[in-house]
């Protein structure tokens, strides 16, 4: 094969892959009426108006998919919630960690939903006000305990947390995974929690 053909299929490729994330990580996930619009339906117009940090959570998301196999996590399942720690050895993917739990912690203090896909976001989200957050930064990115009162929403944590340990450790084929399952009956999953 020639040399420029090869750069074009890994061009298209990357390309692919980066508008494959960009529709699947519109602010609400996909949700119901969504799926067989084109991409000027509510979808594209969900993504291009997200609030102001989207791009940089972004951003933020596609590295450390990339870099997964540079993520260290364990998860910890507490009687009331959980307790990851998420590090990596490499100084700038630590630093994305931390920045995203940061993000993430202010998003859902605030109700900011940013979701991938998951169906437990949506439960967490809608009962923000029932969960108690601490994070601790380490030398190698962040430690993380999140507790409830609400057993629902502690199924619903616990639920979350292996769903980021699947993308901590597959990476992108995690993301294409959770992409698939969304489109067929996220609705259906996070209903469990509830």
């Amino acid at each position: 094969m020639k040399r420029s053909s090869k750069i074009a299929i890994g061009m298209t490729a990357a390309l692919g892959l980066g508008a494959a994330l960009a529709v699947f990580a519109h602010p609400g996930g996909m949700g119901p009426g969504m799926m067989g619009q084109g991409m000027g339906g509510p979808m594209m117009s969900r993504m291009q108006h997200g609030d102001a940090s989207f791009a940089d959570d972004m951003r933020l998301v596609h590295a450390m998919l990339f870099d997964h196999d540079k993520i260290k996590r364990t998860v910890t399942n507490l009687p009331d919630g959980i307790r990851t720690v998420t590090e990596s050895d490499d100084p700038g993917v630590a630093r994305a960690i931390a920045a995203h739990v940061a993000s993430m912690e202010k998003r859902l203090k605030d109700g900011k939903i940013f979701n991938l896909f998951s169906p437990t976001l949506p439960v967490l989200f809608e009962n923000r006000d029932k969960i108690k957050t601490v994070v601790e930064s380490t030398d190698r990115g962040s430690a993380v305990t999140q507790t409830s009162g609400d057993p629902k929403v502690v199924a619903a944590l616990q639920a979350h947390a292996l769903e980021v340990s699947e993308l901590a450790r597959d990476g992108m084929a995690a993301m294409m995974r959770a992409a698939r399952a969304g489109m067929m009956g996220q609705t259906a999953r996070a209903a469990e929690f509830r």
